[in-house]
């Protein structure tokens, strides 16, 4: 009988992050510098990041230390539990076997503290004093504020406006963690005060709030910018994930079949899928599946190209899957989903057809969320559902089949209960994002030579 609960001991938790990068095959593409449409060095990026993380960002190499003072503060809840979910499996009936990766053990309740911690660290060492940034659900946000605060900085975070009205108490963490916060769009920035006057209820989008929160970064020495997901060192520091995770399949001898994570902007995806891809490469067979709302299809129904990450086009070009940089997402309740682009290293993994992406609608993805909760008694976050549904979907494919799927739970919903509270309320609905208004934001895609 297989374990409930896998745990590492404290000194197995991984003193390095793997960085996927250079075992993709045909590579990443650079990011581009849009005035001149050549590949953008580390220079240019400095007045906003650290030099240690744009190192990190364009590095080739595989393995890279972790700072002590970075696994000090990892083990107040690093190694994160493996778990089985026994009780899903019957209540589905299935043979199968799935075990999920618990990253809601993290002070934010999340995954986003493994970057949030490194990237505070980073900035504390550069002397920078103030940290500003975006947040869709709030999680990032979150983590970011309990990360600064750990490192004495200041830290301004800008909420996409649809999740600061649903969420609360999200608001509430980060103001308990020292952090301020706005709705975003906001009167704080010149973009956002235009933003407003074009559109006065707007319920904002994670482009637009990183156009405001690097424009912040930008007009302060004191003050950088940090990113809670898309960018190569964000997927490389979520690597621990993953890492942790095959030790634990390890211990008892599995090894998995399916990796499945939620796909917003790849950080937890990344971080889950990244160390087993080289395993895929070397003969084993494993798939791989990137779970995307239908009303935010980045990689099922956009284009791979070079585009902005933010809507003001302050960023570098990024090559990805993308729906457009002036995309506006409805306003699902999985605010963590709602991007218009994918991070680079998911994107080519999925161009090297490595990585299967799928969608699904809300209320399949609520469905799947109560009965977890149901069978396994953790509530999971919105986006969370979506990893859920897409493991019982492989799980029931054939319920004879004895496989070993592997999911990121990446957050768990306390912090989400408005939106269960709708979903009960027959107050939620499906949506496809219609084809013309895709069609319509990717013709604003930059031109790249």
């Amino acid at each position: 009988m297989t374990a409930k609960k896998i745990f590492l001991p404290e000194n197995e938790m991984p003193s390095q992050w793997y960085n996927v990068g250079p075992d993709i095959p045909n590579g990443l593409q650079p990011p581009l510098d849009p005035a001149t449409g050549q590949p953008m060095g580390p220079e240019k990026l400095s007045a906003i990041f650290p030099m240690a993380i744009l190192e990190q960002e364009m590095t080739d190499q595989r393995w890279i230390d972790i700072p002590e003072e970075v696994r000090d503060i990892y083990k107040i809840w690093r190694p994160s539990p493996l778990i089985r979910a026994d009780n899903l499996e019957k209540a589905i009936g299935t043979k199968a076997r799935i075990y999920y990766k618990y990253e809601g053990v993290s002070p934010a309740g999340s995954h986003k503290p493994n970057s949030a911690v490194a990237q505070a660290y980073y900035n504390k060492e550069a002397g920078i004093k103030r940290l500003a940034t975006e947040t869709g659900a709030g999680q990032w946000g979150s983590a970011l504020s309990f990360a600064a605060h750990k490192f004495g900085l200041e830290c301004k975070v800008y909420m996409v406006r649809i999740s600061y009205d649903q969420k609360p108490y999200r608001k509430s963490m980060m103001n308990t963690y020292g952090a301020e916060i706005v709705a975003s769009p906001s009167e704080d920035t010149e973009f956002g005060r235009q933003m407003l006057k074009d559109n006065p209820n707007s319920n904002g989008s994670l482009g637009i709030a990183i156009s405001e929160a690097v424009m912040d970064a930008a007009s302060r020495d004191d003050t950088n910018y940090a990113l809670g997901s898309v960018l190569n060192h964000v997927v490389l520091h979520q690597s621990i994930i993953g890492l942790e995770a095959k030790k634990q399949l390890a211990m008892i001898g599995a090894e998995p079949d399916v990796i499945i994570g939620c796909c917003g902007g790849g950080s937890n995806f990344g971080g889950i899928a990244a160390p087993f891809v080289a395993d895929k490469l070397n003969g084993k067979n494993i798939r791989f599946v990137g779970v995307e709302p239908a009303s935010c299809p980045t990689l099922t129904k956009g284009k791979l190209a070079y585009d902005f990450g933010d809507v003001a086009k302050v960023t570098p070009l990024l090559y990805m899957f993308t729906l457009g940089h002036d995309f506006m997402p409805p306003g699902i309740h999985a605010g963590g989903l709602r991007y218009h682009g994918m991070s680079p290293i998911v994107s080519a993994l999925v161009r090297e057809n490595i990585i299967e992406p799928i969608s699904v609608h809300q209320l399949e993805c609520f469905e799947a969320g109560r009965l977890f909760a149901q069978t396994e008694g953790i509530i999971p976050a919105p986006e969370t559902c979506h990893a859920i549904r897409a493991a019982i979907i492989e799980a029931t494919k054939d319920k004879n089949e004895p496989i070993n799927i592997l999911f990121n739970f990446s957050g768990h919903g306390m912090m989400d209960m408005v939106s269960y509270d709708k979903f009960y309320q027959g107050q939620l609905e499906n949506y496809d994002y219609p084809a013309a208004e895709i069609a319509k934001s990717m013709a604003n895609l930059p031109k790249v030579d």
